[in-house]
């Protein structure tokens, strides 16, 4: 396969950091960002607090009310600014492009060791909360994308996980996608977001409890369990290759439901090889493809990429794609995922 070029890094007004992730052949030409940012000040930045009544850390950060509700398609931020002047994007146009959150929930990124130890109640945001556009097309979709970008929105992903995963202070790095008005999402414009955060998330936590529970009674891997079964079992599995496997699980949370898993045990996307990165690719259009066609209009939903270091309490983590929709018939919806606890984000 062509090797992807590495990123032009440039800077935003403010001194955000902004990547341009180009297709060979194609070379990104950024401009100056002449907005009139104010420059970012620790005392906007967040903080985090352990919730006592269930020991998670919640991310409190006033800035993001601030932040860009569904605005019309000639104000999208996300769109390219070949004068530098009215998006976050400064250049006439991109193929994929990376930057930081202009309001993140997460701001202390590269600040120093995360202060969450046992008896913290409260300690700085330390983390990174990163914007990934797929695409400069605003009327784009990621299952639009031909399999060559799509490719390249992988790479950038297995780039960031890597560069997030080095940072100080960062215990876990969630790339994912939420697509779609019911669901929450406040920018049109195709795209998702990365986050490096400062303690494991919740469903993270409890995957990786029963996952050392598993191993200890069973001296094998949870989720290589999960998928031997599923593909035992056969009736739930929609693609299999040599590489991926795609099923609904059985014990759906939600209307649609999907998980991609490799075929092997890896911890996170830095440990897929380039045909599988490839694989990978092709089995993630593919089922975003069969969402499109479910109904007459695209299928609103939420994907997450669960990734685990290789080391420590996250040991027993096994790298997959979870894809879910609140959409159950073609007129009816389930209630929102905000009264079910899971995380809007837009």
């Amino acid at each position: 396969m062509t090797t992807t070029p590495p990123p032009v890094r440039s800077a935003l007004a403010d001194g955000r950091e902004i990547l341009f992730y180009s297709l060979p052949g194609n070379i990104a030409h950024p401009v100056s960002d002449v907005r009139p940012l104010a420059a970012r000040s620790s005392s906007t930045q967040s903080v985090v607090r352990r919730d006592r009544q269930t020991g998670d850390w919640v991310a409190i950060a006033a800035l993001r009310q601030d932040r860009t509700y569904k605005p019309p398609a000639d104000q999208c931020p996300l769109c390219p600014s070949p004068a530098g002047d009215r998006s976050e994007v400064p250049a006439a146009d991109y193929d994929v492009v990376v930057f930081e959150n202009r309001f993140p929930s997460l701001s202390h990124a590269g600040d120093g060791a995360s202060s969450l130890h046992a008896d913290a109640r409260q300690a700085p945001g330390i983390g990174r909360c990163e914007v990934i556009c797929f695409s400069s097309d605003h009327t784009a979709s990621f299952a639009d994308l031909t399999q060559a970008h799509a490719r390249l929105v992988v790479d950038a992903w297995r780039a960031r996980t890597e560069a997030l995963m080095a940072m100080d202070g960062v215990e876990q790095v969630f790339c994912f996608e939420n697509r779609g008005e019911e669901i929450g999402v406040t920018l049109s414009h195709p795209h998702g977001q990365i986050y490096g955060y400062p303690y494991l998330t919740p469903r993270t936590t409890s995957m990786l409890r029963q996952a050392r529970e598993f191993a200890e009674s069973h001296s094998s891997n949870l989720f290589a369990d999960i998928l031997a079964t599923e593909v035992d079992d056969g009736r739930r599995i929609l693609i299999a290759d040599e590489y991926f496997t795609a099923f609904v699980p059985f014990a759906a949370r939600w209307p649609v439901e999907v998980h991609i898993y490799p075929n092997r045990h890896v911890h996170n996307l830095t440990e897929l090889t380039d045909v599988e990165l490839d694989a990978l690719t092709a089995v993630y259009l593919d089922v975003l493809g069969r969402f499109d066609r479910m109904y007459a209009a695209p299928l609103p939903y939420i994907s997450a990429l669960h990734q685990f270091r290789s080391e420590g309490v996250q040991a027993d983590g096994y790298f997959h794609i979870e894809l879910m929709s609140v959409r159950r018939s073609e007129t009816k919806w389930s209630e929102p995922l905000v009264r079910r606890g899971s995380r809007r984000s837009g």
